[in-house]
């Protein structure tokens, strides 16, 4: 009798035993389920965005539409303050009239950029947030598109969004979003050495522009003191290159690592976005580590339920 219920309670602390184990992994893996689903269709999303089509990387070599793209590091280079621009109101500016007061953080884009520019002003958006300084009274932001058809009102748009981004209206006299044309685009690009071409867009028109992701700290005299490449931004270094530009103080060179809006195939017209394959190899590695999850605790589920099979029969 003694040894029947000692089977007995051997049986049941065996089947509680696999039955809080299977509870673990389910859970587990339900855990890594939701993650995997939820990157999905953020790489789908990533990588249908702007409605583009998915081209070849071929070999190590860039393109050769992308040989004239990048940024050339020119620390201490005066920019052309009389350049002439259009702010988001309409009104006429000169480049020069941001300068003399205050350091600037000085950003090329192109308002109608599909994909790249917009994770650029994100991350400057998402750093500033944490640097305890006030735009429009310690330091500007100048953002000029690069592409001569965008409009004022694009730029007031653009404004509107990433002031609300932000989070800090009352920091709007310190946003500046600029338009021109080209001569004055041409000589920005050139003062700072950021490299672009123009590239089809889906319908085959020169519409869209490839080039790299940076930022530059300029000094309050307009002098480049600091380049940031890529999209995102350390709070830390944006807060100390503005107090040192705020001195006139020219920085260090940086690494040239760059992001490229495009990378795009000119012999197959198609373009491969590089954000779109990271979030998409993220959605890879999370299925893989899913998979490999389930299999080995399927596995480890059945040697127990093997092992307490064999408890079961030796005790009779």
């Amino acid at each position: 009798m003694s040894n029947r219920s000692s089977s007995s309670a051997k049986d049941l602390a065996g089947m509680e035993r696999n039955t809080t184990t299977r509870k673990r992994w389910q859970a587990a893996a339900m855990a890594m389920l939701g993650c995997a689903l939820l990157c999905s269709p953020l790489a789908a999303q990533v990588s249908s965005y702007g409605d583009k089509r998915a081209g070849e990387n071929s070999g190590d070599q860039l393109p050769q539409v992308l040989q004239r793209v990048g940024v050339t590091q020119k620390l201490n280079q005066q920019l052309p303050l009389d350049a002439q621009f259009v702010d988001e109101t309409g009104k006429s500016v000169r480049l020069g009239d941001y300068f003399g007061k205050r350091p600037a953080i000085l950003t090329l884009v192109y308002y109608t950029c599909p994909m790249l520019c917009s994770e650029e002003l994100d991350g400057l958006a998402g750093a500033l947030e944490m640097v305890k300084l006030t735009p429009g009274k310690d330091f500007d932001i100048i953002v000029i598109s690069i592409d001569p058809s965008d409009t004022p009102e694009a730029a007031a748009k653009k404004k509107e969004f990433y002031l609300k981004r932000y989070g800090r209206p009352e920091t709007a006299n310190g946003w500046h979003f600029l338009t021109g044309q080209r001569p004055a685009i041409d000589q920005v690009t050139d003062a700072t050495g950021f490299g672009y071409v123009r590239v089809p867009g889906p319908d085959g028109k020169l519409t869209q522009f490839a080039h790299a992701s940076a930022i530059e700290i300029v000094t309050t005299d307009g002098k480049l003191a600091q380049y940031y490449l890529g999209v995102e931004y350390s709070p830390k270094d944006i807060l100390l290159g503005l107090i040192e530009a705020s001195d006139n103080k020219i920085g260090s060179p940086v690494a040239n690592i760059l992001t490229y809006c495009y990378h795009y195939d000119p012999q197959t017209n198609k373009h491969s976005l590089i954000v779109a394959r990271i979030v998409q190899l993220g959605g890879v590695v999370t299925m893989a580590g899913l998979g490999g999850f389930m299999f080995i605790m399927f596995r480890k589920d059945i040697k127990l339920g093997r092992d307490h099979d064999l408890t079961k029969k030796e005790n009779g």
